[in-house]
């Protein structure tokens, strides 16, 4: 078992809840026409079904009341389909006071349940324990005579945080009157709240070693309240447990002492609870004029809250955009900059050398690419001898024969 229950909320003192087990057929209708007498008797102001979420199967319902004629509680009852669970419809029940709870006020669950007493041809099927089969609400509960059996069914009860579970020990074999539940003679707030489990004379052994894992035990002849798991801060098995209880059938003054100190401890809430909780506060539909003017108007300043932030947030965008354009409009008016001059570095000996040599190769280039310059007394455009190009070979040997000529003159001469 856990032994903390920070990480969860713990139950409020406004706030009544529990939840069984319908076996029987046509929970519903059983539920509308417990709603429409409570109504005409002015036990209830007035009651609604109003569409519920999970499928068609599920059921909702809701009623309104004035506890003790002046504070005003709101429940809510919804009907689960079995889907997988045990036969029938799981029903759960959460009605939230204006203050703290009473225990004297009448029990929610007999407003929208009839009680078997209350009138001929009542349905009785909705009292069981809707997670442990063989329990019922409203009746002593004998523990299986197998003391596994009775371990498993106790370690399973107390997993169940809805209801409250109380053992009870038979000192010696009650009469007929000592068998009836100590339940019935229960304040009507703690009423179908708690589960009764009875212990036969011969099975205190067995039962205290069945309780042995839950860190208590019952007295002989007394009761225990089966501690909450996780355990609430401030739990003390001793303190939760009654020396004598007398099946006599008088008022158990001690169990119901014990049960209040119980009830009023900050106990987690359970997941499912926590939810169902939330349903009756954010999807309740029975207002009041005044309540449904309320609410209008809680309405009305949530969106003028939102429409402010609007505003505000509008004007704020609107005012930077404005200073954007503002500094990009300054920005552009600024002339830009001079970059400054490139000045050349001072120049290393190693690259002038570079340099003349580079220079040198150029130039050596350029010479071997100009051409020869045409041989002393050669005419333009011909040979050397002055032959022109293209001449014949007649042509050439007349122009060397009046060459010869011209020398021989000159010798004789």
């Amino acid at each position: 078992m856990s032994n903390s229950a920070t990480d969860h909320a713990t139950i409020p003192q406004t706030l009544w809840a529990a939840r069984g087990r319908h076996t029987g057929p046509a929970p519903e209708e059983v539920v509308r026409r417990t709603l429409r007498r409570h109504k005409e008797n002015g036990d209830i102001d007035d009651f609604a079904e109003p569409p519920a979420d999970g499928g068609p199967a599920r059921r909702v319902f809701e009623a309104r009341w004035r506890a003790g004629g002046t504070v005003t509680v709101r429940s809510r009852l919804t009907l689960v389909p079995p889907d997988g669970r045990p036969q029938g419809h799981e029903w759960r029940l959460v009605a939230e006071a204006e203050r703290p709870w009473d225990d004297a006020w009448p029990s929610p669950a007999t407003l929208f349940w009839p009680e078997t007493s209350a009138h001929e041809g009542a349905d009785d099927s909705w009292d069981h324990h809707p997670t442990v089969a063989g329990l019922r609400l409203r009746q002593a509960n004998a523990l299986p005579e197998d003391d596994k059996e009775m371990r498993r069914r106790l370690r399973d009860a107390a997993r169940e945080a809805w209801c409250v579970h109380v053992v009870v020990h038979e000192a010696m074999t009650p009469d007929e009157r000592g068998r009836l539940p100590l339940t019935r003679l229960l304040p009507s707030g703690l009423r179908h709240r708690v589960v009764e489990h009875r212990a036969a004379p011969q099975q205190l052994r067995g039962v205290n070693w069945a309780l042995k894992d839950l860190g208590v035990e019952v007295p002989r002849g007394g009761a225990v309240l089966l501690p909450p798991d996780p355990a609430a801060a401030g739990y003390d098995g001793r303190e939760h447990s009654v020396r004598n209880v007398f099946l006599d059938g008088s008022e158990p003054a001690e169990l119901v002492a014990a049960l209040r100190r119980f009830v009023a401890l900050p106990r987690y809430l359970p997941r499912d609870a926590a939810e169902a909780l939330t349903d009756l506060r954010e999807n309740w539909t029975l207002l009041t004029l005044q309540e449904e003017l309320e609410r209008e108007r809680k309405l009305v300043a949530m969106y003028a809250e939102a429409l402010d932030a609007m505003t505000k947030s509008r004007d704020l965008y609107k005012q930077a955009a404005e200073q954007a354009l503002e500094a990009l409009a300054a920005y552009r008016d600024v002339p830009a900059p001079a970059l400054p001059q490139q000045r050349p570095g001072p120049r290393t000996p190693g690259a002038l050398q570079q340099l003349t040599r580079t220079f040198e190769r150029l130039k050596l280039t350029a010479k071997g690419r100009q051409q020869p310059e045409p041989a002393t007394g050669a005419a333009p455009n011909g040979t050397p001898d002055g032959t022109p190009e293209g001449a014949t070979r007649e042509e050439k040997r007349e122009k060397q024969g009046k060459s010869s000529d011209g020398e021989a003159d000159d010798g004789s001469s």
